[in-house]
Parts: C-alpha cells; sequence; structure tokens
C-alpha cells in the first residue's frame, strides 16, 4: 500500500462561504483579508458549493464525524448526546494506522469527549452537558442561554474575550503537538482536527483586525425583507433569538459584519501560523490538508443573524482540499455536503474497511482527481427556533426547502441568487415540485422524527435537572497531564531526553 498521507483538518465556527472572497458570487465581492485561505483555495481543489448537514453546531459537527445524517443519529440540536457507539472518521482512521488528535471545539454533547480521538489537547468551549435542550412543545419561551442581539449591539473592537483565550491556546496546543510529532518516534500517520471557535459571534475582534477594515468597505446586507414578509420559519428565528425586542442601527449592522469580517482574519493568521509549524517540521508535503466549517452566518441578511436556516448564509460552508503534489488546482461548482468528507478521508488514506454503520456521504476523490462526482446535498434542522424538522435538498440550481408545517421554498440560485423568487407554487414546475415532494415523502417519516425530537427533549430535559442537583460531575472534557512527564526530570537520561528535544536532531 502506498504511504498514507498526513490528514490536517483546520476548522473555523460559523464561517459563511459567501463572504469569502474565493466563494462570494460575482453579484456581492467580499472585502474579506484572508490571504492563506485564498492561497490555499488558489493551490488547492476549491469546492465553491459546499454545505453543511445540519445549520448548527453540534448536528454540524455530528454528521461531520459520522458521514451520516443528524436523524440518523439524533443529532437533533446543541445539546443532544454524541452517542459514543457512532462509528466516526477518527475510529475508522485509528483503526486503520493513524494516531488522531483534536484540538478545540467539537462541541460533544454527553461523557464521551474523544469519539474515536486518541488525544484531545484542550476542553471545548462550550459544555458537554444536557443544559441546552430545546423544548418544541413550549415554543413562546425564550431560553435565555440562545443568541440574542446582544452580539450585534455589543459588537466592535475588544482587547480580550474568552473565544481569543481559547483559540490561542487551541492553535498553540496544535503547534506544539506538530513539533512533538516531528520529534517523536511514532511513525504513524496523524490526523489532527484543529477546531476554532472564531468567527463564531459575539462580534468583537482585536484592534489589530478591526483597523484592517474602515466603514466604508463594509458592503450593507444586499436582501432586506420586512418580517411580516419572511417565511415562518425565519420568523420563528426572529422570535427565538429576539430579533423582534430591539430596533437595530446601520452603525450596529456594519459594525457587527467589520468585526466578523476581523475574525475572519485572525482566523487566516491562526492557521497561516499552523501552516508554517508544519512547513518547519517538514511534514507539509506529506500533509493533505483540508479547510472547513461547521455552518455559516446569515450576518443581518432577510434581518436575520447567525444560522438555523438552509438560506446560503447559513447553510453554506468553505471546503478546500489542499495536497498540491496529489491534486492538480481546481474549482468545483457542484454541490457537495460535510458529510463527504468521511468517505473522501478513506480514499484519502487508501482505507476500505467495512463500514460498520451506513454512510450518507459520497467521496470527493472523483471531484479532487478531474472526474465527474456528485452534485447533491441533503440537509436536515430540527433544533431551536422550530416545532417540526425543516429540511433540504440542493441539486443542480435547486434548492427545495420543506417543512410539514411550512408552505415549502423553491429556489433557482443561478438565476436567483439571492433567494428572493420562491418557485414552489410555480405552476410551470409543478411536475418538478411534485417529484421533490414525493422524495421528501420517501426520505423523511416526520412524524417519527418529531415523536423521537420530542422524547429526547423531554428525557434530556429531566436528565440535566437531576445532574444539576447535589454534588455535580461535569462531563466537560478535562485534558491529561502528567508533569513528571515534562520538560527534564530527574529519571530521564539526559543526553537521550535533549537529542530527542531537539528539531532538527543534532547529529555527534
Amino acid at each position: 500500500m502506498a504511504k498514507q498521507p498526513n490528514i490536517l483538518i483546520l476548522m473555523a465556527d460559523q464561517l459563511a462561504a459567501p463572504f469569502l472572497p474565493s466563494c462570494a458570487p460575482a453579484h456581492a465581492p467580499s472585502p474579506v483579508k484572508a490571504p492563506t485561505l485564498a492561497r490555499l483555495a488558489a493551490e488547492g481543489v476549491l469546492f465553491r458549493s459546499a454545505y453543511c448537514a445540519s445549520p448548527l453546531c453540534a448536528p454540524a459537527r455530528y454528521a461531520l464525524m459520522a458521514g451520516q445524517l443528524p436523524s440518523r443519529i439524533g443529532a437533533w440540536d446543541n445539546a443532544a448526546e454524541f452517542p459514543a457507539m457512532t462509528p466516526t472518521m477518527a475510529h475508522y482512521l485509528r483503526a486503520g494506522g493513524y494516531r488522531t488528535i483534536l484540538t478545540g471545539k467539537m462541541h460533544f454533547a454527553g461523557p464521551d469527549q474523544l469519539h474515536g480521538f486518541e488525544e484531545r489537547l484542550t476542553t471545548d468551549i462550550y459544555p458537554a452537558d444536557f443544559g441546552w435542550t430545546p423544548d418544541w412543545s413550549d415554543f413562546a419561551h425564550r431560553p435565555t442561554w440562545y443568541h440574542s442581539l446582544d452580539s450585534v449591539v455589543s459588537a466592535g473592537p475588544t482587547v480580550r474575550t474568552n473565544q481569543l483565550d481559547f483559540d490561542e491556546e487551541v492553535v498553540f496546543t496544535a503547534r506544539r503537538k506538530l513539533y512533538d510529532i516531528a520529534r517523536d518516534k511514532d511513525e504513524r500517520p496523524f490526523f489532527l482536527t484543529v477546531s476554532l471557535t472564531h468567527p463564531h459571534d459575539p462580534y468583537a475582534t482585536p484592534e489589530r483586525y478591526w483597523s484592517l477594515y474602515d466603514d466604508a468597505e463594509i458592503p450593507m446586507p444586499r436582501v432586506k425583507i420586512a418580517p411580516e414578509g419572511l417565511d415562518p420559519h425565519s420568523r420563528r428565528l426572529r422570535h427565538v433569538c429576539g430579533l423582534d425586542l430591539m430596533e437595530v442601527s446601520d452603525e450596529q449592522i456594519r459594525a457587527a459584519r467589520r468585526a466578523y469580517f476581523g475574525s475572519i482574519s485572525f482566523v487566516d493568521e491562526q492557521f497561516a501560523a499552523i501552516l508554517a509549524t508544519l512547513e518547519e517540521c517538514g511534514m507539509a508535503e506529506d500533509t493533505v490538508v483540508i479547510v472547513c466549517g461547521d455552518h455559516g452566518d446569515m450576518l443581518g441578511e432577510r434581518g436575520l443573524w447567525y444560522k438555523m436556516h438552509f438560506f446560503e448564509g447559513a447553510a453554506r460552508i468553505p471546503l478546500i482540499v489542499h495536497a498540491p503534489t496529489r491534486f492538480a488546482p481546481r474549482v468545483v461548482e457542484a454541490s457537495v455536503s460535510a458529510v463527504d468528507i468521511l468517505p473522501t478521508l478513506l480514499d484519502l488514506a487508501g482505507l476500505a474497511p467495512e463500514l460498520a454503520a451506513p454512510l450518507d456521504g459520497q467521496s470527493l476523490l472523483p471531484h479532487l482527481t478531474g472526474g465527474e462526482g456528485h452534485d447533491e446535498v441533503i440537509g436536515e434542522y430540527m433544533g431551536e427556533g422550530t416545532v417540526a424538522p425543516l429540511v433540504m435538498i440542493r441539486r443542480g440550481p435547486w434548492k427545495f426547502i420543506h417543512s410539514p408545517v411550512d408552505p415549502d421554498l423553491l429556489y433557482n440560485l443561478v438565476e436567483d441568487p439571492d433567494e428572493l423568487v420562491n418557485r414552489a407554487e410555480d405552476p410551470a414546475l409543478a411536475e418538478m415540485v411534485a417529484r421533490l415532494r414525493a422524495e421528501v415523502a420517501r426520505r423523511w417519516d416526520f412524524a417519527g422524527i418529531t415523536a423521537q425530537v420530542l422524547h429526547s427533549q423531554r428525557c434530556r430535559t429531566l436528565v440535566a435537572k437531576a445532574n444539576a442537583t447535589g454534588q455535580l460531575l461535569a462531563w466537560d472534557h478535562q485534558p491529561p497531564r502528567d508533569a513528571a512527564q515534562d520538560y527534564v526530570r530527574a529519571h530521564m537520561d539526559l543526553e537521550e531526553l535533549e537529542a530527542m528535544a531537539r528539531f532538527p536532531r543534532v547529529r555527534f
């Protein structure tokens, strides 16, 4: 078998592809300054129409890790347990000879905080318990722990945030681990996932990145729709996020966008530092680098913020595969999904394991090699702001969004990239809409999924209440550390230690 490549995933949270210059639509160019991402896109295979499987953090990440749609693995919302028995890309690669390492955010809920990773270098920025469980049976109640307009009205430059604390730790541990890999005796290829929490709101960024932009170059939202003109799901999102509780000025919207763009520039700089370390260690040529996100951000378009819908801002993610010695640079316009990453990794690693669970994704290898690949994305949303499953089919120029409690949405993204004209009731498209509705009926048991969601919410609410009573034993990951094995200790052979610790190795 050919030598297995190292695999490095660089992930950013809530990074909307339409706001990256390489992925922005021609009619809405982006002023974002991200030279590292631009270089990777130019040198690698850029998927300009990549989507999350669910526009919410935890379900999107579970689906990416498992290569399965959220409803198949119970990834209902941000407090849904990711079952330990679910095979993930880390399990498959680890069983196939890789050392598997995670640093940063993955939003795993439940007592298993590894899911196949041999090492996890940091804790998570978000809780691992069930405290953020939504309640479809009481939609009118707005959870206090969820998004509000605070991130928008308080947007601007900052000196420090907990997100900066977290991401700087993530990058430090990632670079340190790369140095360790270069110096140690473990010959296995590595699978390293580095997951930052930026540019996720709150929209605050240090002056260094804020000052990369000025107000004049920050585009305001292109699509402005009065709340009463929005689709029902969008109106529910406005309720759950409290978007109707106060007015937001143009200055605040511009500041939020400027800070978001600055946070992308921050992410770009962090990725550059990690890639520089990879080069320093002499491992860049043997490493496939994959850049992706979990979901996007509406950033004020249609009067919406954050995610939770299948409009382009919320659902489209960056996806770049950078391996110039393996794949020639190209741009792929076909629509692909984050669930396609797992089968792609297995192909890249030369692994053909007997799959323990069915995969909903398809390998991207045909696209990477310039062949004919698939052009289809299936999406699901069962989180906050809805009272029934919301699903999406993206195929060719069309995007079809369906929920059993709402009118259908159908957009031709070639003719209507801003998704302004709903064609679902167009008589000329009646036959196609009928086929899509029939496909939806075949794919999903909405009554069954709804029953599962409500049952899960009731169980998790009780468990969360009980676990918060009396002595608390947290599930949050505690990175292990044995100080007796750090740096220089008396039980170590000093000459061997110093020789191992120095890179490149000094030969006498």
